[in-house]
């Protein structure tokens, strides 16, 4: 195949701003030659790469070529950075995509994106995705991100991974709910039945430590609050009981262990793509450094 550049800039535009017009816009281009390269790109790799929906949508096809894009946009920044234009057109800058568990992002992570921003200087800038621990390499396997921080150890395909550290989280609960949904401590009778808080539909991490005691599925009530901000004062107020992770955990907070001895560690890694960028070997760094200091 031979795929031209501003083909690929086209692909990658239509998929993140989701129509051709505002593809059109971002590239300073008309909507006529966007189509244009999208059906060339097409015609070239031959078969279908989006969807022509609203918003518009890659195929598989699309997600592999949509990969190549993002990584040559990559490595152009580098390039361009190396060869000493370090100040880049402000709407050409190196944005990089990562996925990021909602807890890291709420405790440790954005700090630690300031401090690579701030070591590379201007043109580098970060799309984050927030996604479970333990969903975020689907982002990594369809090229919507370059880089993961995710509970998966083994490395998808065409990545590589290294290990950050673990986030432990106790069951908390507020004294007054601890006192009349668990008087007796935390056994199987009372996680049956007592109200728990979850991020959202796929947060398993409550009914992981519940199996512990219950040895079998239970369905007590349940509130959703995809938040990590917003689940710790969910659990604060009394709705419910919840796994709140270390770093969340203040002196001043109104809560208190349902078991002092009990806790669950959630293994981190970093995971990305397998490229010589010095841009994504920075972020990476970073982002191990501040691991070291905040993840057991």
């Amino acid at each position: 195949m031979e795929l031209q550049l501003d083909q690929l800039r086209a692909l990658d535009a239509v998929i993140g701003e989701g129509t051709f017009d505002a593809a059109a816009r971002k590239l300073n281009v008309t909507p006529s030659a966007i189509s244009q390269r999208i059906k060339a790109l097409e015609d070239a790799a031959g078969r279908i790469l989006v969807q022509r929906t609203k918003p518009v949508q890659p195929t598989d096809s699309g997600l592999a070529v949509l990969r190549l894009a993002r990584q040559i946009q990559l490595l152009t920044g580098d390039t361009a950075r190396e060869l000493g234009e370090a100040h880049q057109p402000a709407d050409r800058p190196v944005v990089i995509p990562i996925a990021v568990n909602a807890d890291s992002l709420h405790t440790w992570v954005v700090a630690a994106l300031g401090r690579a921003a701030e070591r590379a200087g201007a043109g580098l800038c970060f799309e984050i995705h927030r996604e479970d621990e333990e969903h975020t390499t689907r982002l990594l396997r369809d090229g919507t991100v370059m880089a993961a921080i995710t509970s998966t150890a083994a490395p998808v395909q065409g990545c590589t991974v290294h290990r950050l550290g673990a986030m432990r989280y106790r069951p908390m609960a507020q004294p007054g709910f601890a006192r009349t949904w668990f008087p007796d401590g935390a056994n199987a009778k009372s996680f049956a039945h007592a109200p728990v808080v979850l991020f959202d539909r796929k947060d398993d991490l409550q009914f992981r430590l519940v199996r512990h005691y219950t040895r079998k599925p239970v369905d007590p009530p349940r509130h959703y609050i995809p938040s990590s901000a917003a689940f710790n004062d969910a659990v604060q107020a009394g709705l419910g009981w919840g796994m709140i992770p270390d770093l969340m955990i203040r002196p001043e907070d109104d809560l208190v262990p349902l078991d002092d001895k009990v806790f669950v560690d959630v293994p981190l890694y970093w995971q990305q793509w397998r490229l010589d960028s010095p841009a994504l070997t920075l972020v990476a760094a970073t982002i191990a450094e501040a691991a070291q200091g905040a993840l057991l």
